[in-house]
């Protein structure tokens, strides 16, 4: 998926996703949002419905996921490019074991567990549909999309978009920023991020702020206090990823981010708190 193959209508009631689902008077505490990476995937088997249920229990002000296409069309939660690592695929289809996510249809998905890999306590997990996903959130968090591998799905971006109709509190994002900047074309009212492994760099971030985009969400290895104020000269917010150990959340939370992206939203709720 490079292009959108046309123009993207967006429903009005998408235009809500603009607004966060939480009020900063609601938030539980201070300092930057706190973003539970695949849901609390510390504590719960990734992009899964009992990852999300950690996460709202740990009060994360959103939840990051990511987002695939099976063979018949249905949008899916799932990581990595193959099913090998976070489900038993190589005992229900050891044909199959390193296909590709894409090459599955959901009753094909259904038959897989997507909890025993993580403990026995989640064996019976299942992989999610990005609608099962935000039934279950109800509202209670934001929702950040990655569009996962999105050159390999055509037309992905807009059927998302679709699929979160009327939702409040979303933020689409890529790595693939070609097909960010048709997002951003297509849809400029609904929010989008752009992912970066580097830091980015000023003519990245002058492309970012033309083509509409509102958070840029970079490793956490590379966030400082001047990256944070280059971002936010150009009008948009910085996210981070993933910050997991202690010292760094206070690093990472002193440099005057908008919100960080980890497995332990529990702990970093401590550390914003203390």
């Amino acid at each position: 998926m490079r292009r959108l193959p046309g123009t993207l209508l967006v429903p009005a009631a998408l235009l809500a996703t603009a607004t966060s689902a939480l009020a900063d008077s609601d938030r539980p505490g201070p300092g930057p949002e706190v973003v539970a990476h695949r849901g609390a995937s510390a504590d719960a088997p990734e992009n899964t419905l009992a990852a999300a249920d950690e996460a709202l229990a740990q009060r994360a002000d959103a939840v990051e996921i990511d987002v695939q296409r099976t063979a018949d069309g249905h949008l899916v939660l799932v990581h990595d490019a193959t099913l090998a690592r976070t489900t038993d695929v190589a005992q229900v289809f050891p044909t199959r074991a390193n296909a590709p996510v894409g090459a599955f249809t959901l009753a094909e998905l259904r038959r897989l567990d997507a909890g025993s890999w993580f403990s026995p306590a989640s064996a019976g997990e299942r992989i999610p549909t990005l609608g099962e996903f935000t039934d279950r959130l109800r509202g209670r968090a934001d929702l950040l999309v990655e569009l996962k591998g999105p050159a390999r799905y055509p037309g992905m971006e807009k059927e998302v978009a679709y699929e979160l109709d009327g939702r409040r509190g979303v933020v689409v994002q890529s790595f693939d920023h070609d097909v960010m900047r048709s997002f951003a074309e297509a849809a400029p009212e609904v929010p989008a991020g752009w992912l970066f492994d580097g830091r980015p760099t000023a003519a990245q971030l002058d492309d970012a702020a033309a083509h509409g985009v509102t958070q840029i969400n970079p490793s956490f290895e590379v966030v400082d206090a001047a990256l944070v104020a280059e971002v936010a000269a150009r009008g948009m917010q910085t996210g981070t990823y993933t910050v997991d150990d202690p010292d760094d959340m206070r690093r990472i939370a002193a440099t005057g981010v908008d919100r960080i992206i980890t497995d332990r939203p529990a702990v970093l709720r401590t550390v914003l708190a203390g």
